[in-house]
């Protein structure tokens, strides 16, 4: 297992070091200047001669290249750099921003959890009964709408007509309902099929039969026969939905004003603050291959014979 772990962590580095050339690039090769975006945000006079010497304190008149390597080597060394738009350290911001998202994230995938696993498994258990079939259709609708959709129906039914919670959510334990419903319901539609399909696929297997014609008690069978085999699949739609949920939140977050890191890097590309965007592509990219590694790492832990693969 620690050789497989160790060769695992190798793999990430020339896939991160992609990322970083890839998002450079493409921010390099965006419209618009940075420099001309800060002098109007100021509400300073853009004449040439105070463009070009804005553009020399950015660093924005060096070659692509040179850029790349020193933000890369500062990268590795830990530093972010600073914001274009009030010079303050991009670290800072993304860990501040970083909380509520967390919160908000951890909010939505612990929901939809508790939703979809009890369901999911009396759907695969109880297969064409009523609430499967129900269930079925509810998770076709939750999948064909977007976030956004659903975002302004939620806003529109709990602020507007009952005024249960608030529009903006700043960050207050109230307004986090809104959105993390927002992003709990289509994910939980998901994973209902998802568990559903995995629990069926174990019903369905010779050793439950066998089991079952030993006497072996149906919950015994259901939790640690098919559950804890389901759960590989489980898993890995889990551990990938949680990484979409981070970088699914930005717009989610931006509706409703939650103070995460979504809402700061909209505001950042508005404004070509493009320390604070590359460096949120890192960390979400960081937090996706890390998520990725510990759910094969769980795969390894429950079913012992990959180790053989």
């Amino acid at each position: 297992m620690k050789k497989y772990i160790a060769g695992r962590f190798l793999q990430l580095i020339p896939v991160l070091l992609g990322i970083t050339f890839l998002t450079f690039a493409l921010l390099s090769l965006t419209p618009g200047d940075p420099a001309q975006k800060k002098l109007s945000a100021q509400g300073v006079a853009v004449s040439k001669e105070i463009l070009e010497e804005t553009r020399r304190e950015m660093g924005l008149d060096r070659p692509w290249g040179l850029r790349y390597f020193n933000w890369l080597s500062d990268l590795i060394h830990g530093d972010m750099g600073n914001s274009y738009k009030d010079g303050t350290s991009v670290a800072k911001k993304l860990i501040k921003a970083m909380k509520y998202t967390g919160i908000l994230s951890f909010s939505a995938f612990l929901s939809a959890l508790v939703i979809s696993i009890p369901l999911g498994v009396y759907c695969g258990v109880k297969k064409n009964g009523a609430l499967d079939r129900v269930m079925k259709w509810f998770c076709l609708a939750g999948n064909a709408v977007p976030g956004f959709l659903l975002a302004v129906l939620l806003m529109y039914f709990f602020c507007l007509r009952i005024q249960a919670f608030p529009v903006i959510a700043k960050g207050s334990v109230k307004g986090l309902f809104l959105p993390t419903l927002t992003l709990a319901l289509p994910l939980s539609c998901r994973l209902i099929r998802q568990v559903r399909s995995s629990v069926l696929n174990q019903i369905g297997m010779e050793y439950i039969d066998g089991a079952k014609a030993r006497g072996v008690l149906k919950p015994y069978i259901l939790i640690f026969h098919i559950l804890q085999n389901a759960m590989i699949s489980i898993l890995t739609v889990a551990g990938l939905s949680f990484g979409t949920l981070l970088g699914g939140s930005v717009v989610i977050e931006t509706i409703f004003m939650w103070p995460g890191m979504g809402k700061l890097v909209m505001d950042a590309i508005t404004a070509r603050d493009y320390p604070v965007v590359q460096g949120f592509v890192m960390v979400m990219a960081v937090i996706y291959v890390v998520i990725n590694l510990i759910v094969d790492i769980c795969y390894h832990l429950l079913d012992p014979r990959l180790e053989e693969l």
